[in-house]
């Protein structure tokens, strides 16, 4: 069995839903995406995946979309296909990918949709939010 999340280790998101993944007992492929961007074509695949537009993927937080102008409508989907490509921070992540679904794991517990084995037992989040609790169910 295949997942894979694109990945970038200096976000708690995405450090978190690794960590849920590995504890299904999972081992992903790791794509640093800012390393390893997707190509246009995967990119397109993804977003389709995700059911999503370009623009409900861009990131904003930590990111040129304001020096850009990204939140101005004028921008077609191409194009800011075009800005995401050119400078990958403006992907939100963490992306996942397993044979049940693709989504955006944002916040990371949203992961366990997609996952083929969700029952991982007791989860704490790095910043001590607990997730799944001691007898195994999801806290709200």
């Amino acid at each position: 069995m295949t997942i894979t999340i694109y990945h970038n280790p200096d976000c708690g998101t995405s450090r978190n839903t690794l960590a849920i993944i590995r504890q299904s007992g999972e081992e992903p492929e790791v794509i640093e995406y800012l390393k390893n961007p997707p190509s246009g074509e995967k990119l397109v695949e993804l977003i389709a995946a995700m059911g999503m537009t370009p623009r409900q993927l861009l990131r904003e937080k930590g990111t040129p979309y304001a020096e850009f102008g990204l939140g101005d409508p004028k921008w077609s989907d191409d194009e800011i296909l075009d800005f995401m490509l050119a400078h990958p921070i403006l992907i939100n992540r963490p992306i996942v990918v397993t044979p049940l679904g693709t989504m955006l794991a944002r916040p990371s517990e949203a992961v366990l949709d997609i996952l083929p084995n969700p029952d991982i037992g007791p989860f704490t989040k790095e910043d001590g939010e607990v997730v799944i609790d001691a007898s195994g169910k999801r806290v709200a």
